[in-house]
């Protein structure tokens, strides 16, 4: 039915794409992203159910797709600061600088462009909205790391929709005086809302809402946790991407034309880890959220245009170790590896000296193993000696650039990628080609190889012409 749907589509775009611009814009960045990520998630969707192939994603459906070159001014291999200025401004800049150039002057970015225009500007992330991706949209400063200026650049955007996790540094630490991003915010005329529920009570009587999860910290103005709650972690009443982007979607209609750019930041954080189960579920919520967009889309196929790529690859994900694929066995990881971190290292803080039994019931809870994950007698005696470490203080974290990840708890989940048929060549970025997708009005400029310094003149360029 889905197939349908889009075949449906493709021939409304093309028809109706004929006489009309594009008047609503929704630009999905997948943060870490690779070609290799996606089809790993639609072989895994296969894979549970008990086939060889792949179960498409909404993404991969959309009639025009391509690939970008990632590399920044300064890097082959870039960081997401120079990936996303040239995501949203065509420009490329040195790797840590965000909204300049490599000499620091100001780059407009297409959320700005339109802004001046009068369109409805939206901007969210499943990661802080002060991060990189999300502030290259609003933000100026030869710094990435500089997030109280990053965050006072957003509370002057004047943008009508943000959200996502909260600020990381919402205080000024060099001037003490100095009012705290909430402040600022709202000053600048933004309410804060907390959560799904609470943004169904009151957006229809705001012009600018910053939303937040309704468990990050606001009141007592504590940072925030960094991210949303992966997806492969999350409880009732946690807030996803899908239900951001529904928000958005309501809030920004009522301008007559709206820009929103939507990250799947989390992805990057996963891949950082080398955590492919997690990896897959934040690919799956991602595509979930394009699918909002895209259910908009079936009602204004003639004047919508979605575009979804990524800022670069996270990882150097491969498919295959020489030992098969086997993709079904990652449905048996129940949390992500921080998680498992958490509920490993709770466990000896309340006991002295926890039984190898005791650490065995939280890795087949966790990861299926010993049970629905066949582990061998030389993988048992290597996650024993890994344990008998921990007892006696001589274990190391391993340190990943979002985590640090007790050697049994990464050892674990590696161990899981491994069998799966994983393989990771880094927990770094990579150079590799990152997949461009599109639909709607002007989506035909997309398909095929470009730089991603092109992407933002392909959006202006189906808002422009007719």
């Amino acid at each position: 039915m889905k197939r349908l749907f889009l075949l449906f589509s493709l021939i409304v775009s093309f028809v109706c794409g004929l006489c009309a611009q594009a008047k609503y814009v929704f630009y999905f960045i997948g943060d870490g992203m690779g070609a290799n990520q996606v089809m790993a998630t639609e072989m895994y969707q296969a894979a549970i159910e008990k086939r060889i192939g792949v179960k498409k994603l909404t993404m991969t459906q959309f009639p025009y797709s391509g690939q970008l070159s990632t590399f920044s001014a300064s890097h082959r291999i870039t960081d997401s600061s120079a990936a996303g200025t040239c995501l949203a401004s065509g420009v490329k800049t040195t790797n840590g600088k965000e909204g300049v150039d490599p000499n620091d002057n100001k780059v407009r970015n297409i959320a700005e462009i339109l802004k001046e225009e009068g369109w409805g500007i939206g901007v969210a992330s499943s990661v802080s909205i002060d991060h990189a991706t999300p502030g290259a949209f609003y933000a100026h400063v030869p710094s990435r790391s500089d997030y109280y200026t990053i965050g006072k650049q957003l509370a002057s955007s004047n943008y009508a929709f943000v959200g996502g996790a909260s600020f990381l540094k919402p205080f000024n630490v060099n001037q003490s005086n100095d009012d705290d991003l909430f402040t600022l915010c709202k000053k600048s005329g933004y309410t804060f809302v907390r959560g799904e529920e609470e943004f169904n009570k009151q957006y229809k009587t705001l012009d600018k809402i910053i939303l937040i999860p309704a468990n990050e910290a606001l009141d007592d103005k504590l940072s925030s946790s960094g991210m949303l709650t992966y997806a492969i972690d999350k409880q009732k009443g946690h807030m996803t991407l899908p239900q951001m982007v529904e928000s958005g979607i309501k809030q920004l209609k009522k301008h007559e034309n709206f820009f929103f750019m939507c990250e799947g930041g989390a992805i990057d954080w996963a891949c950082h880890s080398n955590d492919a189960a997690t990896t897959i579920h934040e690919i799956i919520e991602f595509d979930e959220a394009i699918q909002i967009a895209y259910k908009f889309y079936l009602q204004h196929a003639d004047e919508t245009l979605i575009v979804v790529t990524a800022d670069h690859e996270t990882g150097g994900m491969a498919l295959g170790n020489g030992h098969g694929l086997s993709l079904e066995l990652l449905q048996n990881q129940k949390m992500s590896s921080g998680v498992l971190n958490d509920k490993i290292k709770n466990l000896f803080a309340q006991n002295h000296h926890p039984t190898w039994e005791m650490v065995k019931q939280i890795l087949t809870e966790s990861l299926g193993f010993y049970v629905a994950v066949e582990i061998s007698e030389r993988e048992d005696a290597y996650l024993q000696s890994i344990y008998k470490k921990m007892l006696l203080g001589e274990d190391n974290d391993v340190k990943t650039l979002y985590n640090n990840i007790s050697e049994l708890s990464n050892s674990a989940v590696q161990l899981l990628n491994q069998k799966s048929g994983i393989g990771w060549t880094t927990s770094g970025h990579t150079a590799s080609p990152v997949p461009l997708f599109a639909i709607g009005k002007g989506a035909e400029s997309f398909a095929g190889w470009h730089d991603n310094s092109q992407v933002f003149s392909l959006i202006l360029k189906a808002i422009r012409e007719n």
